[in-house]
This record gives structure tokens, sequence and C-alpha cells, in this order.
């Protein structure tokens, strides 16, 4: 998330809604189980009994070892979150004494905790989500310094302040955590989350801020130094998804999970090689890419390239000399209408990319034109409608091809069901692209984003004592 959230979450975040169950106890563990509940119940959190569990949204589990995933198997009681259509995976922490209870992205693409202030007067977003009172903690301690985070779709800004916090029966004390009195963003104000919880390094961290997770550790709250995740991507089937901190669940896997190590510190970055669409690579990542597994984008994006400048020459988008950018975008001070316009054009840019991209993977294959022609006359019933809305005729997601990554020299396959989300139900069910494209400056871009598209499909496990990441197939 610290690389932010695409337009089309925008749509996701307004379409649907999510929920969590709780699961099983383990010693040693602060584990966060999560289960889907109908649209019309109210989501909440429960803290849970010695083996210290957390329950969220729809965020999964944490592992230290083989032997610690099979320690941390278990029956634990129920907390009902909500889930939006596999877009948002939170649950709930307590933050002060007595508590104030919060709901939270648990987020490895960032580093810090923030929620909104009981002084956060002119955001509508802070009048729509439950507010930190300092002045009704006994343990509340005054810091002050401003702070300020940006994200892909939105930003926050206040101060910080200290506070006990408590993840499921785990109490972090002396956290240092922002208090939000701006939320200016539309994304906040329609999430059904109250703040963000990073788990990235703290290289991430907005203040220089000791990360919760780097509390946890520090203060003997976990036996292992590892969490890791599941995401239950069937939105109306059982729980919405599990982390665990210091263990993992074995039921929530296939399988031995394949490690990479961190190659940078801030987010979870490793190494990843080729991209493969069909079986047949597409040179992106041939000579190797950098990617990071991030719990706090929904979708999978990848960094534009050569095709910014193709799409240019035919004016559907600008080049800067780096990258490519819409060329209807706008400067703030534009009115609505322009604004309009911008996305129109924005649309149309993002799928002049989509489909160059893909020509240039068929030309690479030696293809003669053709064959060139005929497939991108099928990618263009494919690729994001210009209207603005990337959406797929769900009809047609039989005869899409498979998309496999290349991470630690085995292929991570993602299904066309798996990198497609559906929102809605019956004949208003609408499906909508997984990918987008994102650049990430230097120095820390290009990157490429696995979001929860793909740790739906792998269950992920992030080693901060060992700094690796691991993948394995989810159950």
């Amino acid at each position: 998330m610290g690389t932010g959230r695409v337009a089309l979450l925008l749509l996701l975040l307004s379409a649907a809604l999510m929920q969590a169950l709780l699961p099983a106890p383990a010693e040693g563990l602060v584990r966060i189980p999560l289960k889907k509940r109908p649209a019309d119940k109210n989501g909440r959190l429960q803290f849970h009994d010695e083996r210290r569990r957390v329950f969220l949204g729809s965020n999964a589990a944490a592992v230290a070892s083989e032997k610690a995933e099979a320690e941390a198997e278990g029956e634990g009681d129920i907390v009902a979150l909500k889930n939006y259509l596999n877009a948002q995976y939170y649950g709930e922490v307590g933050i002060g004494t007595p508590l104030q209870k919060f709901t939270v992205i648990f987020d490895t693409g960032s580093s810090n905790l923030w929620v909104p202030s009981s002084k956060c007067y002119f955001s509508i977003a802070c009048y729509f989500h439950a507010r930190y009172k300092a002045s009704q903690s006994n343990t509340y301690k005054k810091n002050g310094k401003s702070a300020s985070i940006h994200y892909g779709t939105g930003a926050i800004s206040g101060y910080f302040s200290q506070d006990s916090v408590k993840i499921g029966d785990v109490i972090v004390k002396k956290q240092d955590f922002i208090e939000a009195t701006r939320e200016p963003s539309l994304t906040f104000m329609v999430a059904k989350f109250d703040g963000i919880l990073g788990l990235g390094f703290k290289e991430l961290s907005v203040g220089n801020a000791v990360p919760v997770w780097y509390n946890m550790v520090n203060q003997g709250l976990v036996d292992d130094s590892v969490f890791s995740f599941w995401f239950n991507r069937h939105a109306d089937e059982g729980q919405g998804g599990e982390i665990v901190f210091g263990g993992i669940d074995p039921s929530h896997h296939k399988g031995n999970h394949t490690y990479v190590p961190v190659t940078r510190k801030g987010y979870w970055q490793f190494d990843m090689g080729d991209v493969l669409i069909g079986g047949k690579s597409t040179e992106f990542c041939a000579a190797g890419c950098a990617a990071i597994a991030d719990s706090g984008t929904s979708l999978l994006a990848g960094p534009k390239t050569q095709p910014a400048k193709i799409c240019s020459s035919v004016g559907l988008c600008t080049f800067d000399g780096t990258h490519g950018v819409s060329a209807g975008i706008r400067s703030v001070v534009d009115d609505e209408a322009g604004k309009s316009n911008g996305l129109f054009n924005d649309a149309m840019c993002n799928a002049c990319e989509t489909a160059v991209v893909w020509m240039q993977s068929q030309l690479a294959q030696n293809q003669t034109q053709d064959l060139v022609l005929q497939y991108i006359n099928q990618l263009c019933e494919r690729i994001p409608s210009p209207m603005g809305e990337s959406s797929v005729d769900c009809s047609r997601l039989a005869s899409m091809p498979d998309i496999a990554f290349t991470i630690g020299g085995r292929k991570f396959v993602l299904k066309p069901e798996q990198y497609i989300l559906e929102v809605g139900e019956g004949a208003a069910t609408q499906c909508i692209s997984g990918f987008t494209a994102m650049d990430i400056p230097p120095p820390r871009g290009p990157l490429w984003i696995l979001g929860d598209v793909f740790m739906g499909a792998y269950h992920t496990v992030f080693d901060y004592g060992n700094l690796k990441v691991g993948f394995a197939e989810a159950a």
C-alpha cells in the first residue's frame, strides 16, 4: 500500500464488503483469523486466549519454520469482519487503557500505525470512522511531532502520540503511532477500515517511528520473528483469511514454501524472474526484476516501460523521458469537467500500453504479422474499456491464458479466475482485471507489486529473523 492503490480500488471499495472469522490458538503465536459474514452484519473483532491471537478482515498467518507450522494448528473464537470483494482485508486492534477499538489494514507495504484522531475536525472521512481520544486513555503519552504519509490513492497527516496497542491478547507497550487529523482522500472516506498498521521495515517508517511488529519482537511477545498471511479469495465461503504472528497454520497451504532473500529493506523486496503468459516468456524480466509482496495493495501491478514511448507517438500518452503519463492529466486547479476528461485519457493510455506489451510478447516469439494482428484483435476484446473501467467479459474467462511469475526458480501460476475479480452477483456480476500498470520511481523503483491478487493464491511468509519471503500454494 505504501506504493498505493490504483483508481480501480476506488471502484472496488464502493462495491463490496469484507468480513472475518476467528481461527485457532497456538502457544507463542499472535493469530488473526478471519471469517466472512453477510453484508448486513456488523463486523467486530475479539481478542482471545493465551494463544495471543489477532483477528483480521482478510489477511493471513505468520510463520517461523515447518516445525512451527505444525505447532500452530488449532481452533479459535470467531471474529466477524467485513470483506470488500477481496479488495480490503482488515481486522481489529485496541489502543489505550481502557481499550479504544479500531479496524486496520495490516499492510506490508508501509511501516507506520495510524488511526483517526478525535481532533480531526475538517475531514469528512474522520466522521465515518472510530477516532482516538487521548484524554480517555490512562497510558497515553504526548509526543506531538507532525507527520504525513502519502499513498497511491490518498494521504493522511497529523501528529505522533504514544500509547499501548493490543493485538489479540498481546499488549505492545509504548507504541508510537500517528493521530490523523486530516484524511482528504475519497479512498479513506468510503473505506470500511479506520486506519493502517504497517508491517514493512523501519527503513520505510515516517518519522523513524519503531513499527509495531518490531516492538512485538523486541518486547518478547512472539516466539519467532516471522509472520504470514492467508487470504480466502472466496468471499462467500468460511474464513476471510488469517494473519499469524510468530508461527504458521499448515492447514492454510499446500506443500513447502519457496523462499527468496530480501534484497532491500523497506518494502519486503526480492528478486523475481521471467513473467510468462500462456506458458510463453514475455521477456519482461528475463534479466531479473525487483518485486515486493504487499498485503496493502489489492491488485497486481507492474512497471511501465517502452510501451509508454510507443503510445505517446500516437497521442494517447505523453512521455517525460522516464515513464508514460496520460496526455489528459491536468493540474489540481483544473475544473471538474477537465478531471473527467483526464480520467478518460488515462484509461486510453493504459489500454494502449497493455496492447503494446502483449504485441511485444508475441513478436519476441517470432510470430508472423498475421498471427500478431489476429492476436491483437483478440486482445482488443480483453483490454480495459476506454471509458475507464478495467472490465473483462466474464464469459471469456475460460479462454484467457494463465500468467506465471518466476520466483526462486519456481513458476507461480495465476489462472484467469484468480487474476480476474468478480464484483456483484447474478446478472449484475462484473469482471475486473486484477492487473494494473504503476511506476514506482527510483531509488525504490521500478518494482513489481504482488498484492492481494497474488497473495490470495499463495500463502505468504514474512521471515523477519532470516530476512526472506516465502510462498506456497494456498489451501
